[in-house]
């Protein structure tokens, strides 16, 4: 390592101690990614804190069970109202090599750690990684989506409901063999939205990105988003925000007056220790291990805020 690597390394060290993200630091800063309407701080009233958690890739290598319960205890701390699990829950069962028992341990610990924070409701969206399409048989109970919604306790693959003058929208990006919600989805998702009167306040959640800028790159972006974006706009009148995780990064961007916020994975790196493009450990690329803090106002604003866990 020449003289200019050591100065460089120095100043991005310090520049990340700043930030509270040196890895062995006491405390991680968190990192607001986006916020909505700031005025009228003063009159607004919190109504919902919900916790966005997603990619948590659960296996039981690496110590990821007992690092996610750690991670856990620190969402509790927040004092929210549910959650929203933005789907891979499991490490992976959609892999051809994946066999019956390597699905159903993964499951198994799921179940284990779900039962440690049962008090919250959480609703949920399926991943790409949670399906077994290696079963023998689609007739088998373990193929497929079906299998994963009653593992998840879904009402079905997609599905809505409100919360405190909320509207809440979830989707499945995994259909039409591609990231895209297929053409019976998206009418139902335009019908959903022409039931609500105008100056409703939205969350939509799906587990890819339907528009993200680090999705230029990852190619994670949803297949189908002229024709969501065709549908949102023709809903200018309503506060939408949509929020996805897939590709494991943090960004968030704004089109058409539509938010689209992108959470890191609560695994980071798969629980791995990451690789040469990794800006730390177990960070994926330039994004640490976290999870988001949503505030939802009766004003049809909200503040997210991500924040990076050192587990």
């Amino acid at each position: 390592m020449g003289k200019t690597d050591k100065n460089f390394n120095f100043e991005r060290r310090n520049t990340l101690k700043k930030l509270g993200l040196v890895a062995g630091a006491i405390t991680i800063s968190p990192l607001v990614s986006a916020s909505v309407a700031k005025e009228n701080t003063i009159t607004k009233k919190r109504v919902l804190r919900v916790a966005h958690i997603t990619d948590i890739h659960i296996r039981p290598e690496h110590n990821a069970p007992i690092r996610f319960e750690k991670c856990l205890e620190d969402i509790k701390k927040h004092n929210i109202d549910f959650f929203l699990n933005g789907g891979d829950v499991i490490y992976a069962a959609n892999y051809k090599n994946i066999v019956r028992d390597r699905v159903n341990e993964q499951w198994d610990i799921w179940k284990d750690l779900r039962s440690k924070f049962s008090e919250y409701d959480m609703h949920c969206c399926l991943g790409n990684h949670d399906m077994w399409w290696a079963a023998p048989e689609k007739t088998d109970p373990m193929y497929g989506k079906e299998y994963v919604v009653k593992q998840l306790e879904m009402p079905a693959t997609y599905y809505s409901f409100d919360r405190q003058g909320w509207h809440f929208i979830i989707l499945d990006s995994m259909n039409d063999k591609t990231i895209a919600l297929g053409e019976d989805q998206r009418k139902w998702l335009a019908e959903d939205l022409e039931k609500l009167p105008a100056d409703s306040s939205i969350v939509i959640m799906s587990h890819c990105p339907i528009l993200s800028a680090s999705g230029v790159f990852k190619n994670g972006n949803h297949k189908d988003y002229e024709e969501i974006t065709k549908i949102f706009y023709k809903h200018k009148d309503k506060k939408i925000n949509c929020f996805s995780g897939h590709i494991h990064l943090l960004d968030a961007a704004v089109y058409n007056n539509v938010n689209y916020y992108v959470t890191g994975a609560v695994s980071g790196a798969w629980w791995e220790e990451g690789d040469e493009h990794s800006a730390q450990k177990y960070w994926y690329r330039e994004t640490p291990p976290g999870y988001a803090i949503i505030d939802l106002f009766d004003d049809g604003t909200l503040l997210n805020t991500y924040y990076p866990h050192p587990y």
